[in-house]
């Protein structure tokens, strides 16, 4: 499966729980609804995976960590705040470059249309 198969069954997981739940829940609601819906298709993936920072000869264990890693092939980045700052696609780009991925999907469950609160961040794809 590729990034881009992977990105629209997670776009369909996305849909299914806003519109079921809507916004104004915790994160951490809807990255365990995430999860269920992910093991209910067999799809593969971690949970709060650590992102080391290699540094020089340094690496750190500290700091960065992925809501979800789908496939080892896309990262999901998960919010429920009432506007994405520009930092957010920049962070989860930073952890694409980190992991070599080439996918992050930040998305922003406290939206009126899930639609709109869909980031897609690319790196080489």
């Amino acid at each position: 499966m590729n990034e881009n198969e992977i990105s629209k069954i997670l776009v369909d997981i996305f849909y299914r729980i806003h519109t079921t739940l809507g916004p104004g829940l915790l994160e951490s609601v809807y990255e365990e609804i995430i999860c269920y819906e992910l093991d209910k298709t067999h799809i593969q993936y971690t949970r709060q995976k650590v992102i080391p920072v290699i540094y020089d000869e340094i690496k750190m264990d500290i700091g960065f960590r992925a809501d979800i890693i789908v496939e080892n092939r896309v990262i999901v980045e998960i919010k429920s705040i009432e506007n994405i700052a520009p930092v957010h696609p920049k962070v989860l780009r930073t952890y694409l470059v980190l992991t070599n991925l080439k996918l992050g999907l930040l998305v922003n469950f406290n939206v009126a249309l899930i639609k709109d609160g869909i980031t897609r961040v690319v790196n080489g794809l």
